[in-house]
Parts: structure tokens; C-alpha cells; sequence
């Protein structure tokens, strides 16, 4: 009998996917068979220069941070990087206005000059007391009051996941920061770069040794069905897996709509947020962010829908009825010992990119130990 052409299969070549194939690679010495249903790899993170040679995020911005220097070191391997400080703005009653809220957003708001001391003031007159906010609203208005809330919160957060803010988990706009200084920052995170030649181009990188086999266009199952690896690490869907057995997973999906215009930028920051008056809940420019010089420029309307067949899963719901379907996929998942479940889709979580990162290093490890292979 022939001896298998590959030691593990990696479905999908977006971050948790390129991070296990690189490292079984690299350091077990494994045959690894990647494979991805579209034509690109980095997955979501993918980017490439449009027909008019501007170079987008064809599957929305990525801003790549963390607080991690292992993270950093280990994709170092694979790319120098672009320092970038990620700046948006939000576009409410007519005009632009610093975001995240900061004091800069505060004055605006009053018309004049203040101090983090009176802004530290007014937000206590401002905020709700809610000592343990369950949900996104009461955070926010726990933290900033409801006038603010229903400034920069409440409709961008329900044309985003089609939910009160209520109804969604705290950490939804938990993650954006509140600050009473001038740091107009979109992150707070200590390192924020991208890729200097971007995501793709780092992706190819890790994916280059002749030990990894790379078939875009392929559905794992097909592969999957020959039995020739001994182990599969998944980073799809959780619940496509499985046949969808309990029902479908709830995830937000978005349509993106560029458009080039002749002259060198269109909008004062990176992205602009919408959290009122349009159907898409933000332009983004992300030209702003590589540092590319050309006298043209594609912004990128952004369009939340609903997800179903043909379209892409963004976002897990982040909320308790979503939470009680899943925890029946994970327990189907935890019984396979051949499979290895890694990522954003496959975890059910929104992951930042490093936060995938961190959680594919920590998979292999377990993995090497799983098939008797020694550091």
C-alpha cells in the first residue's frame, strides 16, 4: 500500500489555518495539505490591488494590533510592517466627530474648550448606575449616558447585528474604548502595524515551505473522504461540519461596495462611521492606512445583511440564544480526537486577528503532544 502523500490536512488558509500548516510544517517536519474553497489566500485578511491598482481590504479593514511581543516576533518571521495609527471619525447631525468619545468629541459637543477633569465631571452626571452591565446598551450607558449612546451607539449597533443593543452581549461595544484624554486612537493596543506588503504577500510567506501543499478552489470534503492524513486541523464553520445538524448557526454577513474616484483621498480619516443616517455602516479608505501614493483613491461602502446561502459568515452573534446552539456543535467536536477545531468560525468568538494567532500557537503545542511528536 501506498504510504499517504500527507501527514495532516488544514482547511482554510486564513490566519488559524497558514499559523498550524506553517508550524506542523516547520517544526514537526509534517507533510500539510492546505486547502480553501476560495481562490486567494489570507482568507478574510486578503488583499490586493483593485483594477484602478488601489490597494484594498477585500473583505473589510483589518487593523492588525496586540499587546503580544511573541506574536509580533513570530509574524515577523514572515514580514517587515507599516507603523500605523488607526484613526476614524463618525459622521452624525451633519458633521464629523472624533471616535472613539474623547475629550476631543467632548469639546466639540460643547463648543468650546474643556479638560479631562470636566469631562470626568459631566459623564458622572451623564452615566446610568448599572454596577454590572449584562449588555451593550446598559455598558454604554453605564459608562457615557444615553445622549451619547443614541449619538454614536445605538443605530450603528442595530443596522450592524440586526439587534437592540440590548440583546447583545456587553463586550459588543464594550471593546470600544471611552477615554477623558485627547488619545483620539481608534485601538489602544501597543503595537499597530500592517503587513508592509501586505497580508497576502505575508500569507505566501508562511505558507512557502515545500513541505506544505497549498489546492485553492477545493473542498476539503472531497479530500477529507480519501483518508490519507492522519489528522485534520478545521477552521471553517463550526456548524457546516457537522451537516448543520442542530440547525444553522446565527452570523452576520456584509456586501462591500468600492468606488474609485479621481483624486488622491476622499474622506479625512480611514474610516467614517454612519451610525444614523445610511444603510451602510461605514466608508472605508483604507489608503489612509498603507501609505500608498497614487493620485486615485476606492472607498468601500460597507452594507451589513443578514447571512444565508452564497454569502460569507462575518460575525457570531454574540448573544445567549446563539451561545446554546453552539455549545451542542462543541460538544460533537470535542468527542472527534482526529479533528483539531481552530479559529474565529470555528470557536464561535470574535477573535482579533492576534487573538487568533495566539490561539493557533497554543493548538499546535496541544496538537504536537497529541500526535507523540517532541519539541
Amino acid at each position: 500500500m501506498n504510504a499517504p502523500k500527507h501527514d495532516v490536512l488544514v482547511v482554510g488558509a486564513g490566519f488559524a489555518g497558514a499559523v498550524m500548516a506553517e508550524r506542523l510544517a516547520t517544526q514537526c517536519n509534517l507533510r500539510v495539505l492546505v486547502v480553501e474553497r476560495r481562490n486567494h489566500l489570507a482568507g478574510n485578511a486578503h488583499d490586493a490591488a483593485d483594477a484602478a491598482g488601489v490597494i484594498l481590504h477585500h473583505y473589510g479593514p483589518h487593523y492588525f494590533r496586540t499587546n503580544s511581543d511573541r506574536i509580533v516576533e513570530y509574524l515577523s518571521q514572515f514580514t517587515e510592517w507599516r507603523p500605523v495609527e488607526y484613526k476614524i471619525l463618525a459622521w452624525s447631525d451633519g458633521r464629523y466627530w472624533p471616535f472613539p468619545i474623547n475629550l476631543n468629541t467632548f469639546e466639540q459637543l460643547l463648543g468650546r474648550t474643556s479638560s479631562t477633569e470636566e469631562m470626568e465631571e459631566t459623564l458622572a452626571k451623564w452615566r446610568v448606575p448599572i454596577a454590572n452591565p449584562a449588555n451593550s446598551e446598559e455598558v454604554i450607558i453605564s459608562q457615557v449616558g444615553v445622549p451619547l449612546y443614541e449619538k454614536f451607539f445605538r443605530n450603528y449597533t442595530r443596522k450592524q447585528w440586526r439587534r437592540e443593543p440590548r440583546n447583545l452581549d456587553a463586550e459588543v461595544c464594550g471593546r470600544i474604548p471611552i477615554r477623558t484624554n485627547r488619545d483620539d486612537r481608534y485601538l489602544s493596543e501597543k503595537f499597530q502595524a500592517l503587513p508592509s506588503e501586505g497580508y497576502t504577500r505575508m500569507f505566501e510567506r508562511m505558507l512557502s515551505d515545500p513541505r506544505i501543499t497549498v489546492q485553492l478552489n477545493t473542498d476539503y470534503r472531497e479530500v477529507q473522504a480519501m483518508g490519507e492524513c492522519r489528522h485534520t486541523v478545521y477552521s471553517g464553520a463550526l456548524d457546516e461540519y457537522f451537516d448543520r445538524c442542530f440547525g444553522s448557526l446565527p452570523y452576520r454577513s456584509l456586501r462591500f461596495e468600492p468606488e474609485t474616484l479621481k483624486r488622491e483621498f476622499y474622506q479625512p480619516a480611514m474610516q467614517v462611521n454612519y451610525p444614523n443616517d445610511h444603510e451602510f455602516t461605514r466608508i472605508v479608505e483604507i489608503k489612509h492606512a498603507t501609505g500608498q501614493q497614487i493620485p486615485v483613491t476606492t472607498i468601500v461602502r460597507e452594507y451589513p445583511e443578514d447571512y444565508g446561502p452564497g454569502r460569507e459568515p462575518y460575525y457570531p452573534i454574540p448573544a445567549p440564544d446563539a451561545r446554546a446552539i453552539y455549545a451542542r456543535y462543541e460538544e460533537l467536536a470535542e468527542m472527534l480526537k482526529d479533528v483539531s477545531f481552530v479559529g474565529r468560525l470555528a470557536s464561535y468568538r470574535y477573535y482579533n486577528m492576534d487573538q487568533v494567532v495566539g490561539m493557533s500557537l497554543m493548538e499546535f503545542e496541544k496538537l504536537r503532544v497529541k500526535l507523540g511528536i517532541k519539541s
